[in-house]
């Protein structure tokens, strides 16, 4: 049977330039639709994130006016039922890589906060990187990707197709302006090759064992990916 490790982001408050916090964490469609899709489909799923804190869901993603009174309501009632999991996450310094057979980064802009600089993290992601182990990670998530590094100090996966949440939806969300830095824009000077779809619609690369989504929209088409990668 598969395991797949979901790393959260333990941040519940962004940075911004002028010094003033944003409330963040993991957007909720992108952690649920994803977990729900990889325990339907019969995957051990674990659960770690930095210091084995328990991960915050970003209120806004919670929010009936944005996903919907019957969404909001299904998505708390998942959090209800999976909040021992929540509460009681693996500690990411401790996890080996080659326990699972992929690796998954939900965003919420948690990750561009702690996941980006975290060294567990990317151990975490170079040691399943080498070993082909499917790597996931939508939105935010793949800033996650950012904290790899190789003996040399480069960065793992320049040369990579790839996607994440693009400048303009970041723009258009309005939370660009007092970004420390944007995420698309970050990922091409590391060397990524970035594609995107239309704003905010589901959009979905594969360069081998990486899988990224663009936006929360994209969540269930990864996890039908990953699923399928892994079956």
């Amino acid at each position: 049977m598969p395991r797949v490790l979901t790393v959260l982001s333990a941040a519940d408050k962004w940075t911004r330039t002028d010094g003033s916090t944003y409330d963040t964490g993991i957007w909720a469609e992108e952690f649920i639709v994803m977990d729900e899709a990889l325990i339907a489909a019969g995957f051990d799923v674990d659960l770690a994130t930095p210091g084995g804190v328990p991960p915050t869901i970003d209120a806004l993603s919670l929010q009936p006016k944005i996903v919907g009174e019957e969404t909001a309501a299904r998505y708390r009632d998942y959090l209800a039922r999976n909040a021992k999991r929540l509460q009681n996450p693996l500690v990411l310094a401790g996890v080996d890589a080659d326990a699972y057979d992929a690796i998954v980064i939900p965003g919420g802009h948690g990750p561009v906060e702690d996941l980006y600089k975290d060294p567990d993290m990317g151990r975490v992601l170079v040691q399943a990187d080498r070993a082909s182990k499917f790597i996931a990670a939508v939105c935010h998530g793949p800033a996650g990707l950012l904290a790899a590094r190789d003996e040399d100090g480069g960065w793992p996966f320049a040369g990579r197709r790839m996607t994440a949440l693009t400048d303009e939806e970041e723009i258009e969300f309005g939370t660009a302006e007092k970004a420390p830095w944007l995420l698309a824009d970050t990922l091409r000077k590391h060397g990524a090759v970035f594609l995107q779809g239309p704003n905010w619609a589901s959009f979905v690369v594969q360069d081998r064992n990486l899988l990224t989504g663009q936006n929360p929209a994209s969540t269930a088409a990864l996890a039908d990916a990953v699923v399928s990668a892994l079956q």
